[in-house]
């Protein structure tokens, strides 16, 4: 007859004979087939102390137990996030390491990748688009319309520093929408605009003054013709016709002070509007 005490016995040895038999160990070519994973890598790891497998054959060849395996699946999941394999072997190895951090800065990288990606998206779009509406117009076509002040190199450079913007992706879908009868109008109401500011900064007209705010509007929806442009937009915008050498030379050579006069024109009539042009963002 067996005891109690000898039924325990039989029932733990059962259990630790399960218990070593779920721990199976695999061969390099088993977990590189279970997981995904090459052999190379495995034995790089393995040199490395990123994954060292707990046994050897008596051949001397690696054996994965499932816990080797089970650290084998963390690694894959951190590199997922672009994390290096040295900070992995941190996470893993170091049980002061901050997990979070490290995966709260991959994060981060990973965000600006999508946001970057996103951008080239959005450009690819555009082209596309330009190219199956295939209404832009040559170069001869355009300096034809406005004349020597239009340069091609300045929308190169323009494209270089704005390409991967939301503004830059409307303005080219607009253009590539505009027949020619479209930019001969958008020239003569550009002309038109800027006769009106000449007319009214050499007749003593002061930014500020009623007149000045009706002009700046004005400025501003000859911008919105190309992307929407809020008053801070139109204010950032009209630095450039100061800072920028080009620009300045563009507006005086209509009538000398004509920059900067505007630009006082456009941050006044900001003002008007409840806005300081001091502390205006892109936006």
């Amino acid at each position: 007859m067996v005891t109690d005490c000898e039924q325990e016995q039989v029932l733990d040895a059962a259990v630790d004979a399960a218990g070593d038999g779920a721990d199976i160990a695999r061969t390099v070519g088993e977990v590189s087939t279970l997981l995904g994973v090459s052999v190379r890598a495995l034995h790089h790891w393995d040199e490395t102390g990123l994954v060292r497998p707990s046994q050897r054959s008596d051949a001397g060849y690696r054996l994965y137990s499932e816990t080797d395996i089970m650290r084998i699946q963390q690694v894959l999941v951190y590199r997922q996030t672009g994390m290096s394999l040295a900070d992995i072997k941190t996470v893993l190895d170091d049980p002061k390491a901050d997990a979070v951090a490290h995966l709260r800065r991959q994060r981060d990288l990973l965000q600006g990748q999508v946001s970057h990606l996103q951008h080239m998206l959005r450009s690819i779009d555009t082209v596309m688009e330009i190219q199956l509406l295939g209404a832009h117009l040559s170069v001869a076509e355009m300096v034809e319309i406005w004349g020597t002040d239009w340069d091609p190199v300045y929308i190169e450079e323009a494209q270089a520093q704005w390409g991967d913007t939301q503004e830059w992706a409307e303005s080219s879908r607009r253009k590539a929408r505009m027949s020619r009868a479209d930019w001969e109008q958008a020239h003569e109401e550009t002309v038109a605009l800027e006769t009106a500011l000449v007319e009214a900064m050499l007749s003593g007209v002061e930014p500020g003054s009623p007149e000045a705010n009706v002009l700046a509007q004005w400025h501003r929806k000859d911008l919105n013709r190309w992307f929407e442009v809020s008053i801070s937009k139109q204010v950032l915008i009209g630095r450039g016709y100061v800072a920028d050498e080009r620009f300045a030379r563009y507006y005086d050579k209509r009538a000398p002070g004509l920059a900067a006069w505007l630009k006082d024109v456009i941050d006044s009539g900001a003002r008007s509007e409840g806005i300081d042009p001091d502390t205006v963002a892109w936006e």
